[in-house]
């Protein structure tokens, strides 16, 4: 199932916010952080997405950037398939750091 097709699944959206709530590392690559704005976790976090997407994450109070990998206390997001290597390497880093502190930006 596509990433907007998820995000049309209250309990998919419900699973992406509490897991995000929780402070355990998550990770979202390409339109995968089209969940993270339905459930209302970009706001107040700066992500990297699909190009096309960066007005929703704008619009649900994210901060969007143009980077391969951007990290932001816990959250790792990537904008493509291309970014696979950078985004799996920092997504390891988070899985062994634990849980963040939720609410504060590392």
């Amino acid at each position: 199932m596509n990433a907007d097709r998820q995000r049309l699944h209250p309990g998919v959206v419900g699973f992406v916010r509490d897991f995000v709530r929780s402070g355990k590392p998550v990770g979202a690559i390409c339109h995968g952080p089209w969940a993270l704005v339905e459930a209302d976790v970009a706001r107040g976090r700066t992500v990297t997405s699909y190009p096309s997407l960066h007005t929703d994450i704008r619009n649900a109070g994210g901060t969007w950037v143009d980077q391969e990998v951007v990290t932001d206390n816990g959250l790792v997001t990537s904008r493509n398939p291309h970014d696979l290597p950078a985004f799996c390497t920092k997504i390891v880093e988070e899985f062994a750091e634990g849980r963040h502190r939720v609410g504060t930006s590392a």
